[in-house]
Formats: C-alpha cells, structure tokens, sequence
C-alpha cells in the first residue's frame, strides 16, 4: 500500500508543468540570447574601457592594464559568459533552420559560432592575461607584442563573424522567415564583415581603426538583434530536446 502511494505521489511530481520546467520556456530563452550577448558587450566594453592602440609603448600599457586591473578583469567575466549567449545562439538558429528544412545553413551557423567563439576565448585570454600577470612582472619587451596579438584577433573574427550573418540570412531567407528587404540588409552586413578582414592599414582602415573598432561591431550587433527577433517571433517547435 505504501509503495502505491509513493509511486502515485512520484506520478504527481514527475508530470508537474512550472513553466521552468516546460522545453518551450528553455528554447525561448535560448532564442533570446543574441539579445544577452548584445547587452554583455555593451556591458563589458563601458566596463574595460578604451585599450591602447597598436604599437602603444609598454609604459602606456603598464598604465593601463595595471591601472584598470579590476575593470578589465571583471570585463573578462562579463566577456566571458558572453561565450556561452554566442553559442546558444547558435544553437537556437541551428535549430531553427534545420525545422525549416535548412540543415546545411543550420550547420554553417554552428561551424562559423564555433570558430567565432574559439577567436574571441583567445582575445579575453590575452587580455586577461595582460591585465592579470604581465602588466605587473616587468616582461616590457613581451607587453607590446600581445597586444598587437590582442589587435589582430579583433581583425581575424571578422571572418567567421561573416560566415555566421551569412548563414543566418540567406538560411533565414531560404525558409522564408524573413522578407527580400531583410535578406538584402544580410548580405551587406556580409560583405561589410568580410572588408573587415581586410583592415591592415592605416588611420580609419587600421585594426585599431573606428571601422574594425566601432562601427564593424555595431553592424554586427545590430545584425544579432535582428536575428533574435526572428527568432523569437517563431512559435517554438513541439520537441523535447531542451
């Protein structure tokens, strides 16, 4: 008798329906997170501040990585969580496409988010690392070259971020989610990323530049914001895979 009871009682918890436990608020929520990895960038970039510029001399980089240690570490967390919004956004696009029959977009935004994620890990490690250890051991001649790495990496995701805005429009477009006028938007902010990977001169076109540094970053964040309303405005899939 009692272990009917207990079974029973069992029965009730298991098929409880908080709304936290349903698959449709977790995809939800991991439809929303290029929205959460939009605001973590504004975040940690009021946060970290304005880094040097390339070729900056070590004691300006001594000043500012050793001045600012606590923002710019606290920035890292900030930067870093953002790691895990990029890839359950790429995971909630992959999902997405793959329910409109666009498997092999779908598959494109989960290789260009890995690579994407893969790139920035390493450019908040090496700012990590310069506000943590190295602006206070003396290695002068070692500061100036990692952050010039710092800079580069910054150029070099410009790539796979291409590939990922790339994927979610013209798969997006390919499902018919989103309009002609929304697809054209994709493509120039393709086309836009890719000239980002071409940032090597000087002034304006530097990696350090107001293209690589502000304006690239903006388009691709709003691009993000786009993507996540499309996202969100899909009625979640009747799956249990969340």
């Amino acid at each position: 008798m009692n272990t009917k009871v207990m079974n029973a009682a069992n029965t009730v918890s298991g098929s409880s329906t908080s709304v936290y436990t349903s698959p449709a608020f977790w995809e939800r929520l991991w439809r929303s997170a290029g929205i959460q990895f939009v605001a973590f960038c504004i975040l940690a970039y009021v946060i970290y501040g304005y880094p040097p510029q390339v070729g900056a001399s070590p004691v300006a980089l001594v000043a500012f990585y050793g001045g600012n240690q606590t923002r710019i570490l606290i920035a890292v967390i900030f930067l870093g969580l953002n790691v895990l919004n990029l890839m359950w956004f790429a995971a909630a696009l992959r999902t997405t496409l793959a329910d409109a029959g666009q498997d092999g977009w779908g598959s494109a935004a989960t290789a260009s988010s890995a690579a994407f994620g893969g790139l920035y890990l390493l450019l908040i490690s090496v700012d990590a690392a310069l506000a943590y250890s190295i602006s206070g051991s003396g290695s002068q001649m070692l500061m100036p070259g990692l952050n010039d790495v710092a800079w580069a990496l910054v150029v070099l995701t410009s790539f796979p971020r291409a590939m990922l805005s790339m994927s979610a429009a013209f798969g997006l477009w390919r499902a018919r989610l989103i309009s002609n006028a929304l697809f054209g938007v994709g493509v120039a902010v393709v086309v836009l990323s890719v000239l980002g990977g071409t940032t090597w001169l000087s002034g304006f076109w530097a990696p350090d530049g107001i293209y690589s540094r502000f304006a690239l970053p903006t388009i691709h964040l709003a691009w993000m914001l786009v993507v996540s309303r499309v996202l969100l405005a899909r009625s979640p899939a009747a799956r249990a895979a969340w």
